[in-house]
């Protein structure tokens, strides 16, 4: 019988869309200029066109599993439309009162003005949203780290013990699942309701951090017997530069941005 190892902490396998490509500084740094914008902005128009723009790049440079389409087709907009409603509940009737009335329940009045305040509000933090999904949903964590430290400067020190804080966490899944399938081979899974599962849980808390303290005093002596911390500097195995293309993206899309937030849509005063 053949048995297949699989690495529980090897990185995932590198995408062809364009935006896995890219480098993590670039990916964030696009989209900031709009972001800002939008806490600026207060009409309906301005917030769904960036909107527009983040799913378009989505759709193009990411790659779209069933998780990040139902995040982005199904979470977000319900998101947005939920916290569009609940703002419009607290504006003020007296700043509105000259719009048409949408429902009335005894003395409250929901004016068309308040639902769109409300909505506008939703739609900017849905667009801030989508637009940090750009570099969300296509960096991983420790690329991140290699970014800031290699074109930002940032102490490698930091930036490496962010790394290794980084790589606790699949870690951690991974030995949960053992920790899970443990308890079902042994019969130990509980019954249902809210004391069953507060005791299995318990009973996964306790191994899961015994497992973490010894990985992390492996970590600790790992790092100490390579001289972690005793140079300035230290040579990068894996390198993440910043190339043309990265540049290129950034000014395309501070240049759309700009397009769709002064040329399309004046602000208005």
């Amino acid at each position: 019988m053949t048995v297949t190892t699989i690495d529980p902490y090897a990185p995932a396998t590198p995408s062809r869309r364009f935006l896995f490509q890219l480098n993590p500084l670039a990916k964030l740094a696009a989209p900031v200029p709009a972001m800002i914008a939008l806490i600026f902005v207060r009409d309906l128009v301005t917030p769904l066109a960036l909107l527009a723009l983040a799913y378009a790049v989505l759709l193009v440079g990411a790659r779209w599993t069933w998780r990040s389409a139902a995040l982005l087709l199904l979470g977000l907009p319900a998101g947005m439309a939920l916290i569009g409603i609940g703002m419009s509940l607290w504006v003020d009737a007296s700043r509105v009162a000259d719009t048409p009335a949408l429902v009335e329940v005894g003395a409250w009045t929901l004016h068309a003005g308040a639902l769109q305040i409300g909505m506008a509000t939703g739609l900017r933090l849905g667009a801030i949203a989508a637009l940090a999904f750009i570099a969300g949903l296509t960096t991983t964590g420790p690329d991140l780290v290699r970014a800031t430290v290699q074109q930002l400067r940032v102490p490698y020190r930091v930036g490496y013990t962010a790394l290794a804080a980084f790589r606790f966490v699949p870690r951690f899944g991974y030995e949960l699942e053992l920790i899970r399938q443990a308890h079902r081979v042994r019969g130990a899974h509980g019954g249902r309701g809210p004391l069953a599962a507060v005791a299995r849980w318990s009973g996964y808390v306790v191994p899961l951090l015994a497992g973490a303290i010894r990985h992390a005093e492996r970590v600790a002596l790992a790092m100490d017997s390579r001289a972690f911390g005793a140079h300035p500097d230290r040579t990068e195995r894996h390198l993440v530069p910043f190339r043309r293309r990265d540049l290129a993206f950034v000014v395309g899309f501070w240049l759309a941005s700009a397009f769709l937030l002064v040329l399309l849509f004046p602000w208005s005063p």
